[in-house]
């Protein structure tokens, strides 16, 4: 006899959260402020907010691979921290 699965509602995602609003790579970031992804990269990995995914731990004798995605809220708090306004 098959049990019924339960299933927990989510719930709705704010329209104001992190989750839902756009997210950047370094490259794009890089694009648009006509600097090196690596300098974004540099930039932005401290940043709260910012997603980090993979490990930061280097394996014996391999770099590591991290690919960071940026909230645009992060962006814009970054932007204006650095042009002092």
């Amino acid at each position: 006899m098959a049990t019924a699965a339960k299933f927990v509602a989510a719930e709705p995602i704010a329209s104001g959260s992190a989750f839902a609003e756009r997210h950047y790579s370094p490259a794009e970031i890089a694009e648009r402020w006509s600097l090196s992804a690596d300098a974004i990269r540099k930039l932005f990995e401290k940043e709260p907010g910012v997603l980090i995914i993979g490990s930061t731990v280097p394996r014996r004798g391999k770099r590591s691979y991290t690919t960071l995605r940026i909230p645009e809220s992060v962006v814009v708090r970054v932007h204006r921290r650095l042009s002092k306004v």
